[in-house]
C-alpha cells in the first residue's frame, strides 16, 4: 500500500473506473452555509492530481454560496462495486479562468448551452420556462462556439486530510487516515 494518499487515490479510482457500471467519478460535496447548516449533493470530479479535487458549477447555486461563506469542503467517493470509499476534507478555492475555460470547451454543446440556460438552485414556474430558455440559447449561439458563462466555473478542494475506507468481513472495517503534516502526511491505521 501507499504511503502517499494522493497515488493511493490514484489507484483506487483506476479500479474504480474498471469495475463501477456508472459514474466512477460521482462525489458527494457537503458543504456549509455561514450558520453552519450542512448540505451535501452528488457532483462530477473533473480532474485531480497534487493540487487538489477539481469540480464545475454555476456560481450562482446554493454550493456555491456556501463556499463563499465557508470556504472549506468534504467529499465523499463510494464505489459499491469495490467496497470501498474515500472522505477528503480541505479548504476550497476557484480553479482559474483558464481552467474553466478549457473543460467547458470540452462539453458537448446541449450541456455547453444548459449551463447558459440554467438559474442553478433558483425556483422557476414550471419546467417549460427552462425548455425555453434552452431553446432561447440554442438559438443566440447557433453557428457559433458557445463560451464559458461568466457566473460557471471550477472549484478546487485541497485536502488536508483523506480516509481510505475498505469494507472487511464480519464488519471489521479497516481505515487509513491521512492528514496534512508540514510538507508531508501522517498517516494513522483505524479500525471501527
Amino acid at each position: 500500500m501507499s504511503d502517499d494518499p494522493f497515488t493511493l487515490f490514484d489507484r483506487w479510482f483506476a479500479e474504480a473506473r474498471d469495475s463501477e457500471p456508472n459514474d466512477p467519478n460521482a462525489m458527494a460535496l457537503a458543504t456549509a452555509d455561514a450558520r453552519g447548516r450542512p448540505s451535501v449533493r452528488m457532483v462530477l470530479l473533473k480532474g485531480h492530481g497534487a493540487g487538489g479535487f477539481v469540480f464545475y458549477t454555476n456560481r450562482g447555486s446554493r454550493k456555491a454560496g456556501d463556499l463563499a461563506a465557508n470556504a472549506q469542503a468534504g467529499l465523499l467517493f463510494h464505489w459499491k462495486s469495490l467496497r470501498r470509499q474515500v472522505r477528503i476534507e480541505g479548504a476550497v478555492t476557484h480553479a482559474s479562468d483558464a481552467e474553466s475555460d478549457a473543460y467547458f470547451a470540452t462539453r458537448g454543446r446541449d450541456s455547453q448551452l444548459g449551463a447558459w440556460a440554467s438559474e442553478q438552485s433558483q425556483p422557476l414556474d414550471g419546467r417549460a420556462t427552462f425548455e425555453a430558455r434552452f431553446e432561447e440559447m440554442k438559438a443566440r449561439f447557433d453557428g457559433q462556439d458557445v463560451p464559458r458563462p461568466p457566473n460557471w466555473g471550477g472549484y478546487r478542494v485541497t485536502p488536508d486530510m483523506f480516509e481510505f475506507w475498505h469494507d472487511r468481513a464480519h464488519r471489521l472495517h479497516e481505515r487509513r487516515v491521512f492528514t496534512r503534516a508540514g510538507g508531508g502526511w501522517s498517516e494513522g491505521l483505524l479500525f471501527p
